[in-house]
Order: C-alpha cells, then sequence, then structure tokens
C-alpha cells in the first residue's frame, strides 16, 4: 500500500511515503534558504511528497533564528533553486507556511514584539543569540490586527506558488500562532476568537480561506497536533477539538489533513486518528513514530492515505527505497538536528 499511488490535490504521488516537516535551522542570515538547502531536499525527491520545514510568512516572527522565510522577493528567488532542484528529480514539494506567535523572542526579532492568542507566556527559557533567557510575555492580538496576519498567510502562500512550490502546508501545530487560537489554556480570549470550539477555530477558518482563495484548495494542505503538548499547550478536551475540527475542515476541500497523532512529551495521551478518519472525508496524512509495517497496516485498513516520516527520511534521504529493499535504516544523529553546515543534514549515506 505504501508503494500504490495517491491523489493529493492537483498532485498524484507515486507512494505514500512523505517527508514531514522538519525544522533544520540551516537558512543563511536575513532568513534565506540556500544552496545546502537545496541539496537537501532534492536528495529526498523519490518521497510522494515533500514538506519543507516551517517558513516564516511576516519578518519578525523567528522562533529558531536560522529558520527561512517567504515574505522578500529575495527569498523566493532563492527557494527557487530548492523547487527546481527537487523537480529537477522528478520530485513534488510543498512549502508549510508559518507564523510563531508566541513562541517567537524579541531578542531573535530586533526586538520585535511577541503576539499571541492572549498575553500567556511560555513557561521556560528559549535559546537566543543573547543566550537563554525566559520566554516573552507576548501581547494578546486586537481583532482589528488579525486581517492583516491572515493577509499575511495568503501573501505567503502565493509567494511559495511563485517561488515553484506544489503547494503550502498550512502550520496549525505543535504551540505556533494558529495552535494558540486552537487550543484553550493558551487561548484565555472573550471575543470571538475565544471561548467555543466555534470561536477559537475562527482564525483558521480565515487563513484556510484567504489562502484557498490565493492559490485554489487543491494545492492547501494542513497539519494539526491537538495532543502534542510542545511549547506549553494543552486543551481540555482534544478529542472534542479533533472531531469538530476535521468535521468542519471537509468544507474547504483541503488536498490532505496532515495529524500527528501522539504527544513528544507523553503528557496527553488519547487516540485522535480514529475520530479524524471517521469525521474527515478528504486525505488523511498520519505522523510520529510509525514504522514502515505499521504505516502499510495502517492504510491497507483504511485508517488512514498516507504516512509522513520525520527523523527517519532525515537520516535516509532514499528511505523509499530502503523501505521497498527492507533495508536497514542510518540512525539519526540527534546533536546535529539543528546545527549549521551539512553534518548531519546532507551526508547520511545512501544504499
Amino acid at each position: 500500500m505504501l508503494f500504490t499511488p495517491l491523489k493529493v490535490g492537483a498532485l498524484t504521488l507515486p507512494n505514500r511515503i512523505l517527508l514531514a516537516p522538519l525544522t533544520r535551522a540551516r537558512a543563511d542570515a536575513g532568513h534565506m534558504p540556500n544552496d545546502l538547502m537545496a541539496e537537501y531536499y532534492s536528495q529526498r525527491a523519490t518521497g510522494g511528497l515533500l514538506i519543507t520545514e516551517c517558513t516564516m510568512v511576516a519578518p519578525g516572527t523567528s522562533a529558531f533564528v536560522n529558520e527561512p522565510g517567504i515574505y522578500s522577493d529575495a527569498q523566493i528567488a532563492a527557494w527557487k533553486k530548492v523547487t527546481d532542484a527537487v523537480h529537477a528529480k522528478g520530485g513534488r514539494i510543498y512549502m508549510q507556511i508559518w507564523h510563531a506567535g508566541r513562541a517567537a523572542h524579541p531578542d531573535m526579532n530586533d526586538g520585535a514584539p511577541t503576539v499571541s492568542s492572549s498575553a500567556t507566556a511560555i513557561e521556560g527559557d528559549i535559546d537566543t543569540p543573547k543566550g537563554k533567557v525566559p520566554n516573552a510575555v507576548p501581547r494578546a492580538l486586537t481583532a482589528e490586527e488579525i486581517p492583516t496576519i491572515v493577509a499575511a498567510y495568503a501573501q505567503g502562500a502565493r509567494n511559495a506558488i511563485a517561488a515553484g512550490f506544489d503547494g503550502v502546508e498550512v502550520h496549525g501545530a505543535n504551540g505556533y500562532l494558529i495552535d494558540q487560537f486552537l487550543r484553550d489554556t493558551p487561548n484565555q480570549r472573550t471575543d470571538v476568537y475565544g471561548g467555543s470550539l466555534e470561536n477559537r477555530a475562527r482564525f483558521l477558518f480565515e487563513v484556510l480561506t484567504a489562502v484557498i482563495a490565493a492559490i485554489g484548495s487543491e494545492r492547501v494542505g494542513l497539519r494539526l497536533s491537538p495532543l502534542n503538548s510542545h511549547n506549553g499547550m494543552k486543551d481540555s478536551d482534544p478529542l472534542a477539538l479533533t472531531s469538530f475540527l476535521c468535521e468542519k475542515l471537509n468544507a474547504f476541500k483541503l488536498a490532505y489533513l496532515h495529524l500527528m497523532r501522539a504527544d513528544f512529551f507523553g503528557v496527553q495521551k488519547a487516540d485522535v486518528m480514529t475520530p479524524a478518519r471517521e469525521k474527515y472525508k478528504g486525505v488523511l496524512i498520519g505522523n510520529m513514530g510509525y514504522t514502515a509495517d505499521e504505516a502499510e497496516a495502517a492504510i491497507a485498513a483504511g485508517k488512514l492515505d498516507a504516512v509522513a516520516f520525520g527523523t527517519a527520511f532525515l537520516a535516509n534521504p532514499d528511505l523509499p527505497a530502503r523501505i521497498q529493499a527492507k533495508a536497514a535504516l542510518n540512525t539519526p544523529d540527534a546533536a546535529t538536528f539543528y546545527t549549521p553546515g551539512a553534518k548531519g543534514y546532507t551526508d547520511y549515506p545512501t544504499l
């Protein structure tokens, strides 16, 4: 089943082994993509679909210092080298578009203020160019400011298409801005963007509506993580949130829904894949810790349609070939996940 073609929006994927979005912090100063990134993605072009690392839709929203952006003409031109390299090898690639919200910090953004759904900070410290400092207390966005951010997502999507991407994945996961509206622990608003499920989902739905208007629903995917506690996230009822979103998302006719099934830290535990499959009628992609055998079985059983592999694809640029040959996998080197340069990035051996 992993090697059965799959129609995803405007694309037909040759296999169902996807590259999950993985922040690698290899961009140059000014959040510029570069030749090393082109090599990294093109090495993995045999995946059914590659999804890039989170990419900033606006300046002043950095959470990692060296993540890329898609808000300038220079960035568009630099990304074109990446998409050209992937397409030259017969691959397909989506850009994950993203706003960090409260996970950003003024020390990474020339003093730019941090914003979120509410004025609640992530607990603990963050690494910045000035060293480890406490996470910033964000300023709650006003209702009047939200359309400007929605427009930035739409423009980011247009820019991605101009850079040669086959589509975009809206990042609604892992405690970044959209997720900060969706889940009720960080979202303490009392206006139309807070409280009920409908209100908390309003910002996401406005972003999707704008992005779809910009580039067409057949080129738009969405990633969600109802359980993941990364960036201090929690929801009082993740199953209700999952069911509500999956039912409502059918109307958007997305290329796919990409669901993270677990919590990095094991704080919240539940089966979100079953209600997602019951409610969502489109292409459902699972992610987090799937082995090839488990992915094969889940697809065969109709539980999902494809699987996005993270660290396994990071360490095995030829992952589809290795799975098909039942070959041993390289071991990921966690020490080089976010370090600069080619080591642990483009130097993993192929078969």
